[in-house]
């Protein structure tokens, strides 16, 4: 009886663990270790923060036209100062938070919707079907991207939705590429053959075998790729191709402030330091994404 007890002491039971509670725990664990992920990550929500209570947050309307206050520097009054039309630039930044983030996620969605199709298309069944997308894929990346992005919204016309067209477009191609790859591994591992021997259909096994396998160089393509988006969809609207005025597009504020840089810097200092700090928190985010999402990554 005593060596009984002592061997159930030896041997304590253990409650059996959740793999997908532990991977949880484990990707928790190394992006709280990367400080420069957990930056990232807090420039990114609070820039979602922002977005979300923008009604709350913008002391001003951010279309009310104030003639007499116009090109006002920063003070207590306005914060970042006023614009040429006397509105206030800081009221304008919170409101342009949800159409330049809105653009970016949208175009993001866009580009990765289809890219992921066409990948997991070329990837699955090979032959002449890969021949054909990889072709395809092949002539848009002949182009650069803002330069498809120029043909695109010349072909359209200048709007907002048109430029998340076009963002969306020349990022078809990232993903398209990546989720082929991943792809083209996963399905020759010996539990797909046993799927398929099972009787599981294609669209069975991939949509719900391989693309859950392969999700993680989506996420962090995805999330490295707002950065851009956000960036190009600026530029295309400084160009006069985006968001047309009086919107409060950080691109198109930008575009309004290059007139006024000596007499007024902060009409487009503001903006443009705006647009910086997102895009390097997108960036850090992902890099921080990849490492504790990718095992090759990991010592």
């Amino acid at each position: 009886m005593e060596l009984e007890v002592k061997k159930a002491d030896a041997f304590p039971l253990r409650s059996p663990s959740n793999p997908k509670l532990e991977k949880w725990k484990s990707f928790i664990s190394t992006i709280s270790q990367n400080k420069a992920a957990m930056v990232g990550a807090c420039i990114v929500a609070f820039y979602m923060l922002i977005a979300l209570f923008a009604p709350i947050l913008a002391p001003y309307d951010p279309y009310e036209i104030n003639l007499p206050n116009k090109l006002q520097p920063p003070s207590f009054e306005h914060w970042m100062g006023t614009d040429d039309k006397g509105r206030d630039i800081l009221s304008r930044i919170i409101y342009g938070s949800r159409l330049s983030m809105g653009v970016g996620f949208a175009s993001v969605f866009f580009g990765a919707m289809f890219g992921i199709t066409m990948g997991l298309i070329a990837g699955y069944y090979g032959k002449w079907v890969d021949s054909i997308i990889s072709r395809i894929l092949d002539v848009m990346l002949a182009f650069p991207g803002i330069l498809l992005a120029l043909a695109i919204i010349s072909a359209l016309g200048p709007s907002l939705i048109n430029v998340t067209i076009a963002v969306g477009a020349f990022s078809v191609p990232l993903f398209a590429r990546i989720v082929r790859g991943s792809t083209l591994e996963v399905k020759k591992l010996e539990y797909i053959d046993a799927i398929r021997s099972l009787g599981a259909n294609d669209a069975t096994i991939i949509f719900k075998h391989i693309l859950p396998n392969i999700m993680s160089p989506i996420i962090v393509q995805g999330t490295l790729r707002l950065a851009t988006a956000i960036l190009s969809a600026a530029g295309l609207s400084f160009l006069g191709l985006g968001a047309q005025p009086p919107s409060s597009e950080w691109g198109t504020m930008l575009s309004s402030g290059r007139d006024f840089l000596f007499s007024a810097p902060h009409m487009a200092l503001f903006p443009g330091l705006t647009i910086s700090v997102l895009v390097l928190g997108f960036n850090i985010f992902g890099d921080g994404l990849r490492d504790a999402l990718d095992p090759r990554m990991k010592k």
